[in-house]
């Protein structure tokens, strides 16, 4: 599997595979496919897939240390940049069919209502971490640091799962959001497990440091 992942072709088809949903809406939209309310349709699924992304990139190191698939890591990347352009389509739908881009409006509709105010910021704390994605960021602000700044996307799952979470409960219809919920808790639960247990298997300092002392032998 781990050569596979390696494959030159896995990028190119694992990208055309993560631009179906758009390929979808996009083609629904020319057709007159989205139901009797198509706006209203492309604002909710672009969120949906901004959400369901989330989780795949959640899923990424949990998945490469269980099944040891290290190429996994490769694709977390493209993975990510897609959950932000997820994102950007949902914000666009959003100052598009419901508030006919002005601008304005949006503030006050954003200062005004919490969902959309979290949601809001979930694209504002998701941002720098779509554009420092890039090697040249990483070497410029350090790895310890890119790494401090990339842990957002815990913070990231939480707000969308809450901006959808109040989204659904207009209209008591929490199927969806349990499902999210139960995926992104496995997901972060497991790193809180597998963080304690690598602090728990890691040697106290001063045993290894008497550990390496060489022995002292009589004569």
């Amino acid at each position: 599997m781990n050569k596979l992942l390696m494959h030159p072709a896995t990028k190119p088809v694992v990208f055309l595979l993560c631009l179906l949903p758009f390929a979808r809406l996009t083609y629904g939209a020319f057709t007159d496919g989205l139901g009797a309310n198509p706006a209203e349709f492309l604002i909710r699924a672009t969120g949906d897939w901004t959400l369901r992304f989330l989780c795949i990139v959640l899923a990424v190191t949990p998945l490469r240390v269980i099944a040891k698939l290290n190429a996994l890591a490769r694709l977390r990347r493209m993975l990510g940049l897609f959950a932000y352009f997820y994102v950007v389509l949902h914000l666009l739908c959003y100052s598009w069919f419901d508030m006919g881009f002005e601008w304005g409006e949006i503030a006050k509709d954003i200062a005004k209502r919490p969902f959309i105010l979290v949601g809001f910021s979930a694209f504002v704390l998701l941002t720098p971490l779509a554009a420092t994605s890039f090697n040249r960021a990483i070497k410029a602000m350090g790895a310890r640091r890119w790494q401090l700044l990339h842990k957002l996307v815990y913070v990231i799952a939480g707000l969308g799962l809450l901006h959808f979470f109040w989204m659904r409960a207009g209209k008591n219809n929490f199927a969806e959001v349990f499902v999210y919920a139960a995926i992104i808790g496995v997901l972060l639960a497991w790193r809180v497990w597998n963080f304690a247990s690598k602090r728990k298997a890691r040697p106290v300092a001063g045993v290894v440091r008497n550990s390496e002392k060489p022995l002292r032998t009589n004569g």
